[in-house]
């Protein structure tokens, strides 16, 4: 009987310490490198420029969600992205070159940059490049070239998702988070020279931007839906109006795509986002 109340006693005793120990796992520091995609570059040729111009959002945001499902990094969430962008105003045009993206980068604790951009023509055929920049070192690396055409962007984009996510270095690298004091010295430095993107100081971020949010990846159910590029065009336009911050027609433009693919989790979870 002494023996069972003592046993008993042992096993209250390591469920209480493991009790304890819980808050310090849940709050254990998370070294996965964090990586911030940019808009890509639409260098597409004659009539289908205009044709791709308005997609650069969604290719974007689908590149970001897509590469989010390597649980080996954080990908920083796309209205994250367009938010700092709006608050630092230092990208003008749309055109992300490499020492904007290495400035933007560090305000938003990022360990490495996506950039890139396309191509295509008016025989529909499309090709999709893609690098990392390493934002401690500046070094452009893991440059991807993926060929197509037009009519499968989704695919294009899975498949650069896949070689980009295979050529970073995924080796942990000392994190920081937005206004942190190792922040200071990329808000206050003077603007490299180069190009007009960088004519302008980069500003403090502001409360806004202290809280980072990091993309969710798709289940594969959704992943499986291949919304048609017309489909990826509203998309596209409804991103554009949730940063102008134009909810009504952001949320009538979502809907449109859900009736056309019910259950399509990107555009599904901007549609909650904006309530």
């Amino acid at each position: 009987m002494l023996r069972s109340k003592s046993f008993a006693k042992q096993i209250v005793t390591a469920l209480a310490a493991g009790a304890l120990a819980l808050p310090a796992i849940a709050g254990a520091q998370d070294n996965r490198p964090v990586v911030v995609v940019f808009t890509f570059q639409n260098s597409a040729l004659g009539p289908a420029h205009a044709e791709f111009d308005n997609i650069s959002s969604a290719v974007q945001d689908l590149l970001i969600t897509d590469m989010a499902s390597n649980a080996k990094i954080r990908l920083v969430d796309r209205s994250r992205i367009a938010e700092i962008q709006a608050e630092q105003n230092m990208v003008k045009g749309g055109m992300i070159d490499p020492q904007t993206a290495i400035r933007l980068g560090k305000i938003m604790g990022a360990q490495y940059a996506v950039t890139g951009g396309w191509i295509a023509d008016k025989e529909g055929k499309a090709i999709l490049t893609g690098r990392t920049i390493d934002i401690e070192t500046s070094q452009i690396a893991n440059p991807q070239k993926i060929e197509g055409k037009t009519e499968n962007v989704l695919s294009m984009i899975s498949d650069l998702s896949a070689k980009l996510n295979g050529g970073l270095n995924l080796a942990p690298k000392a994190g920081r988070r937005v206004g942190d004091a190792g922040d200071a010295a990329s808000k206050s430095a003077p603007a490299q020279t180069g190009s007009p993107a960088n004519s302008t100081p980069a500003k403090a971020a502001t409360a806004s931007s202290s809280v980072v949010q990091y993309a969710k990846p798709q289940s594969e159910a959704s992943r499986n839906k291949k919304p048609d590029t017309a489909t990826l065009k509203i998309y596209s336009q409804a991103l554009d109006e949730i940063d102008k911050k134009n909810k009504t027609k952001a949320k009538e433009l979502l809907k449109q795509v859900l009736v056309k693919y019910d259950g399509w989790e990107p555009a599904q979870r901007q549609l909650e986002k904006i309530g």
